[in-house]
């Protein structure tokens, strides 16, 4: 009994008090390195996502700060950073707008709270049922409406009060197009041109850090007349994060309950969507129960220090491993920089131009949009089409809670519409068994450097985690695994996603992926999809004695398959 009370504290033992065993002078370095640089990337984007959420620069600054420390102490992934993120940025500028920095606030903790739910009760599981192309739809939606919030600061267009609907704000963008300041465009364009040019020269110092430099030291020294943070918001006030208990009104809770609910679930998204990258990245596995009760955690305490909501920031987490990260310490390390500059820097950012941080939300919105994912999207069957338009334009034209609810139902619609696309009746005849004779196993000889998975029933969203799961130790694989599709019933745009990052993982590895069997419907999405650049035609195979035989031609080619056909398969999917 002991023995079970241990185990099941222990999954609740941060990652930060795990990595403390052992830990040297040599791990500290490498952590504090990351956490100086990150804390520098961190800065431009948490005042950047303060402006476009319609609160001010330093509640942006504050979040990064009190919610990346308590993501990183608490949760359950090694490099994790969190922080305010631009999937917020819509749905808090409409709150704001409609119900002021109280009900921003109460949104936060009622999310905060409901994530913490999710964490302590394992319903972190079921952000795996979303399927992709809503996924995909909400995050094109998100990035577009980011990207026409920034339009006016990065021209210094002069125009009333710009509207919080997209069409809207475009027609009133469009009107008063002939105002545009062009010592503001200019500063805008080149802040653009920096951040995109420089990583050519080198890539240990982010080109936003550079553009954000370059520009406010410009416009401080020629008075240059363009729109600042000082001009704007009267600067960045010195000091710690104030603490305040929000003034909440309690009529407020059930109108905003819906906008919890959305917040909440973009946070537990991309968190796990971040620590899902950073495993790949730095051959982790995070817990995902403790990961969402961090964040819940953070969003609670958030508000009191007049932040925002937060969430793990996958762009963030990446230049932290790529730093050099090694364990949580680093995201501590990045939220005590960022603490560092309010109290020591904080009165040199009111010469930062807002026409730069608008050229910093511009590549963010691109880089979050994941634009080339459209073209895998509009390669798979109608129904999928169907299901990401309606996010997309339900994201852009009317609201981000609605976007989701239709975009889940039509889903939902669409998986009971591939399940019963599953149910055959058919007279077993000689030529079936003929036929199946070729898919079975039993008297098949399978080398030993082989390796033969199954994937039985239909693999859609809710379903596909069950392979990576399944695969976590390649070590333990041949050098080429043949997955089975014969029993695969159906197939989705989620599945299909597994299986391109299931490949990817092998060749990594330096291993080779064949295909089966696969029956109609999943042959049909396969042969019209993106996962052909990351397998290959001629690694598509009828059945399973095509796939023994394929096996046996590349183990007679390459002397062992490795990393001739990695390399190979690599360059196709780049």
């Amino acid at each position: 009994m002991s023995q079970v009370s241990s185990s099941s504290l222990r999954q609740w033992l941060p990652r930060s008090v795990e990595c403390m065993r052992g830990y040297s002078l040599q791990k500290f370095t490498q952590d504090l390195i990351a956490g100086l640089t990150v804390g520098l990337v961190a800065l431009p984007l948490a005042m950047a996502f303060g402006i476009a959420s319609g609160v001010t620069p330093q509640a942006g600054i504050y979040t990064a700060v009190v919610a990346g420390f308590l993501i990183s102490a608490l949760g359950g992934s090694r490099t994790q950073i969190g922080g305010p993120t631009g999937a917020f940025v819509v749905i808090v500028a409409g709150i704001v707008a409609k119900f002021g920095l109280p009900g921003l606030a109460l949104v936060g903790m009622m999310a905060g709270i409901l994530l913490l739910v999710m964490g302590l009760t394992g319903l972190g599981s079921a952000v795996k049922y979303i399927p992709r192309p809503v996924t995909i739809g909400f995050t094109n939606g998100i990035a577009l409406l980011i990207a026409s919030t920034q339009i006016k600061d990065f021209l210094g267009l002069v125009t009333p009060a710009v509207p919080s609907e997209f069409v809207l704000r475009i027609r009133l963008l469009l009107e008063y197009i002939a105002t545009v300041h062009w010592e503001t465009l200019a500063v805008a364009a080149a802040s653009l041109a920096t951040i995109l040019l420089w990583p050519r020269l080198t890539k240990r110092i982010p080109g936003s850090i550079i553009a954000l430099l370059l520009s406010t030291v410009i416009v401080a020294v020629f008075h240059l007349p363009v729109e600042t943070i000082g001009s704007k918001f009267g600067g960045i006030p010195q000091g710690f994060p104030p603490f305040a208990l929000p003034d909440f009104h309690a009529e407020h809770i059930l109108p905003l309950l819906p906008s919890a609910f959305t917040v909440a679930l973009l946070a537990a998204v991309e968190s796990l969507l971040s620590a899902v990258v950073a495993d790949g990245m730095s051959d982790d596995h995070h817990n995902s129960n403790l990961e969402l009760a961090a964040q819940g955690i953070a969003n609670i305490v958030s508000p009191l220090f007049g932040g925002i909501p937060a969430t793990g920031a996958i762009a963030r987490t990446a230049t932290n491993i790529r730093s050099g990260a090694l364990t949580p310490v680093s995201g501590m390390v990045h939220a005590i920089t960022l603490l560092a500059i309010l109290l020591v820097a904080a009165p040199l950012a009111r010469f930062v131009p807002l026409a730069t941080l608008a050229a910093v939300l511009f590549v963010v919105a691109y880089n979050m949009g994941e634009w080339r994912e459209i073209g895998t999207i509009l390669r798979l069957s109608k129904a999928d089409i169907a299901v990401w338009f309606a996010t997309f334009a339900l994201t852009v034209m009317a609201d981000l809670t609605v976007a989701v609810g239709v975009g889940m139902a039509l889903a939902a619609l669409l998986y009971i519409y591939r399940i019963a696309e599953t149910t055959t009746v058919a007279t077993v005849t000689p030529a079936y068994l003929e036929d199946g004779q070729a898919h079975v196993l039993q008297d098949k000889e399978i080398p030993a450097n082989v390796t033969i998975l199954r994937i039985h029933g239909p693999f859609l969203f809710g379903t596909t985690e069950k392979l990576a799961e399944a695969t976590k130790d390649l070590g333990l694989f041949g050098d080429v695994v043949i997955l089975r599709l014969r029993n695969m019933t159906a197939l989705d745009a989620t599945g299909i996603h597994a299986l391109e990052q299931f490949s990817d993982r092998l060749h990594k590895a330096g291993r080779m992926l064949l295909l089966c069997g696969a029956r109609d419907q999943p042959s049909r999405l396969i042969a019209g999809s993106g996962l052909l650049k990351h397998i290959g035609q001629e690694n598509i195979l009828p059945n399973v004695q095509a796939a023994l035989d394929r096996a046996q031609a590349l183990q007679g080619d390459f002397g062992g398959v490795g990393r001739e056909i990695a390399a190979e398969m690599k360059s196709r999917v780049i």
